[in-house]
């Protein structure tokens, strides 16, 4: 059972490690989506703050506690392979940190080949749909502000985790609308292209 939990953990690591280098590769390309600082004021990926230019000057904080994250993981790992007298259930423990990593960084921007969401970069062909639910008295999000209860969460359903993102105006949703049938329309042809 500690091999198993071992082995998983370690898979689990690297996958995130090649996720947050993917990550930091595309923050530093050309955003296209939002392109002006009053699109970035309507996008938020909390309820509590508009999302910040995703720069990697911006954001060093998350982007030092994401990697020591993974360094301490790693650690704990190796620490738990070589000590005979750790039980098993000490490698569920170290899954927690994982759980909510992927909302260290407070951005939400499309980029040549996909969506940045948190610290997940999503590539077009992972999305499989996405809808704009418009918060209202029953919604979660319901509260925070005038520009959140009279705005829409966006769900972008992917192969792997869903994202999401709140927008509190109308021409910014019509952009991420076209953005996404844009781009789901042009790699569902394709696809099709290959089936043929």
């Amino acid at each position: 059972m500690k091999l198993l939990l071992s082995v998983t953990l370690l898979i689990v690591i690297v996958y995130h490690c090649s996720k947050f280098v993917q990550l930091l590769i595309k923050m530093n390309q050309k955003i296209v989506l939002p392109s002006t600082k009053e699109e970035m004021l309507t996008i938020r990926k909390y309820p509590q703050k508009a999302v910040v230019e995703p720069t990697l000057s911006k954001h060093k904080v998350g982007i030092i506690v994401y990697f020591l994250m993974l360094i301490y993981l790693m650690a704990m790992l190796i620490i738990g392979t070589v000590n005979k007298n750790i039980e098993w259930s000490f490698y569920l423990l170290l899954f927690l940190p994982l759980i909510y990593s992927h909302n260290l960084l407070n951005v939400f921007a499309s980029v040549d080949g996909g969506l940045l969401s948190g610290s997940q970069f999503v590539k077009w062909k992972s999305i499989k749909s996405f809808e704009f639910i418009p918060i209202n008295p029953n919604h979660k999000f319901y509260g925070y502000s005038k520009e959140v209860n009279n705005g829409y969460e966006l769900k972008v359903k992917t192969k792997v985790f869903p994202i999401s993102c709140i927008v509190t105006s109308e021409g910014t949703k019509k952009k991420l609308t076209k953005l996404l049938s844009e781009n789901a329309a042009a790699i569902q042809n394709n696809s099709q292209l290959k089936k043929v």
